[in-house]
């Protein structure tokens, strides 16, 4: 099980309310749906979610989860052009979540088991499709920290940082993309079955890994100026911070700068005093 909100009921006539934001029963649109979502697990792991000022719907996911000492997260962007793709997203980011908790349950190594669910995330988003001209598409990144270190897989533009408390921060993920910053890798029946990539790395002190999608870094592209913004509000408010209040914080950087796309933040603490036993899925 992983960190997902429970579908709402419809406001017309008390559905269920699909992915797409329409209820399924009498498929009337609903207002603000999942405009901004947020979650978070224990004190280590934080998300937030925000449809931006620009999109009528938030095509971005996010699922967070852990399985003992392990924390989990995915994040998704559904690709615009492409059709149902906050559904891709959403479907990508839950079946990701639950391979990487159940795979590092039973004790398959980290590299092994994010390209397993990279893989089956991408089969799941396959099926969606009515066709090749019909298929829906999105972006993944997924991230797990653990006491020998995180570890990150992803594929197409949606990253992933390491932001240390102290030291050099650092973008562990290359864009899947070309000319025009046109994604040369995503997760869709159109795309085949694209092999994640995947990067390791064992901190030497505490700091937070951070999962995102392009539109956040399309406003802070580089990993020190994504700390120097955090750090700003914890100079402001230096008693009482929150991985919470640091994603809504990254977020509404990103609002303020326009909001011109979806926006997705998940951050993972990571240091000596993160690695127990976790509950099993964000409230």
């Amino acid at each position: 099980m992983t960190g997902t909100p429970e579908p709402p009921d419809c406001v017309v006539c008390g559905g269920t309310v699909a992915p797409d934001g329409h209820c399924w029963d009498c498929g009337e649109p609903q207002p603000a749906y999942r405009s901004h979502i947020e979650t978070t697990l224990a004190t280590v792991a934080a998300g937030v979610s925000d449809r931006g000022k620009r999109r009528s719907v938030n095509a971005d996911a996010m699922a967070l989860t852990a399985t003992g000492a392990w924390t989990i997260g995915v994040v998704c962007d559904g690709v615009s052009m492409s059709p149902r793709a906050e559904r891709a997203a959403r479907v990508a980011a839950d079946v990701g979540a639950d391979r990487l908790r159940a795979g590092l349950r039973e004790g398959t190594l980290p590299e092994t088991v994010l390209v397993d669910a990279a893989a089956r995330a991408g089969r799941a988003v396959s099926a969606l499709a009515a066709s090749l001209d019909e298929a829906p598409a999105c972006t993944y990144v997924a991230g797990i920290a653990g006491s020998e270190g995180i570890w990150c897989a992803w594929i197409g533009d949606s990253r992933a940082y390491w932001l240390p408390d102290d030291g050099t921060c650092m973008a562990l993920t290359e864009d899947d993309s070309g000319r025009h910053d046109a994604l040369t890798a995503w997760l869709g029946a159109d795309a085949g079955e694209p092999l994640a990539r995947v990067r390791s790395y064992r901190p030497p002190g505490p700091g937070r890994l951070l999962l995102c999608t392009d539109g956040l870094t399309r406003h802070l592209p580089e990993a020190e100026g994504l700390r120097a913004v955090l750090a700003r509000r914890r100079h402001s408010t230096p008693v009482g911070h929150s991985l919470l209040e640091d994603a809504r914080v990254l977020i509404g950087y990103a609002m303020d700068a326009g909001g011109q796309d979806n926006i997705t933040a998940l951050l993972i603490h990571v240091g000596d005093t993160d690695h127990r036993e976790l509950p099993a899925s964000a409230p």
